[in-house]
C-alpha cells in the first residue's frame, strides 16, 4: 500500500490512477496517525515552493514524516514540486526545505529570452546510475516535465538522471537511500510512467 500525502498540492487523482494502472493500492493521508502507518509514501505537488511548506509547517506534519523518512527510512518519493521539497532551499520563495537531500531549487533562467519558462512537455531523460528504476528503460525514455524551477544537487552520487532544456543541463531525478525525488509526472507520461510507478511499488531500499 502507497501512503499519498495529501496538502491539497498535488494531482492525487492521477497518481492514484495510475498506481492501480500498473497492479498497485494507494490511500492519501493527511494526519500524524495515518503517517506513522505509512509503508511507502509519495510526496507529490505542484505550485509555489514557499506556500506549499507553510502549508506544510501549518500540518504539523514534518515531525511525523522526518521520523519515517530519517529515522525509520521507509521508502519515500517527491513528484514535481514534490522532489523540490526534499531540497535544503529554493529561490522561489527565498524559502527552506526538508532538506533531506544535499540540493537546492533554482529559477530557469535564459539570456535567450524565445526559450519559454516553464520547461513544458515531453524530454527526454539520461540515467547516471544503475537501479531498479534504470532497469525498466533498456531504451530511450521520455517524460512530461512542467516547471520553472529546477534542483541542482551538491552531491553527485545522488543524481539518478538528468535531462536537459534550453542547451542546460539540469537533475530531474535524484536517489539518496530510500529518499527518491524526480522532477517529471509520472502520472502523465503513460507508457513511460507506468514503468516507472511500477518499478517504485517493487523499489526496497
Amino acid at each position: 500500500m502507497i501512503s499519498i500525502m495529501n496538502f491539497g498540492i498535488g494531482n492525487l487523482a492521477s497518481i492514484k490512477n495510475i498506481i492501480k494502472k500498473v497492479g498497485g493500492k494507494s490511500q492519501l493521508v493527511s494526519t500524524p496517525e495515518e503517517i506513522q502507518q505509512a509503508t511507502k509514501l509519495i510526496l507529490p505537488g505542484v505550485g509555489h515552493f514557499a506556500k506549499a511548506m507553510d502549508k506544510i509547517d501549518a500540518s504539523g506534519l514534518k515531525e511525523s514524516l522526518n521520523q519515517k523518512v530519517l529515522e525509520e527510512k521507509i521508502p519515500i518519493m517527491g513528484i514535481c514540486l514534490g522532489m523540490q521539497l526534499m531540497t535544503k532551499h529554493s529561490e522561489e520563495g527565498d524559502r527552506d526545505g526538508f532538506g533531506w537531500i544535499d540540493a537546492n531549487t533554482i529559477k530557469f533562467q535564459f539570456e535567450d529570452h524565445d526559450i519559454k519558462v516553464p520547461h513544458m512537455g515531453w524530454n527526454e531523460i539520461t540515467f547516471k546510475k544503475p537501479n531498479i528504476f534504470s532497469e525498466a528503460y533498456p531504451e530511450t525514455s521520455r517524460f512530461y516535465f512542467v516547471h520553472s524551477y529546477r534542483v541542482m544537487c551538491e552531491n553527485s552520487n545522488d543524481i539518478l538522471t538528468t535531462s536537459h532544456y534550453g542547451g542546460l543541463e539540469f537533475h530531474c531525478g535524484y536517489q539518496k537511500d530510500n529518499i527518491i525525488g524526480v522532477q517529471f509526472h509520472p502520472e502523465k507520461s503513460h507508457k513511460f510512467g507506468m514503468a516507472w510507478m511500477k518499478s517504485f511499488l517493487e523499489w526496497n531500499p
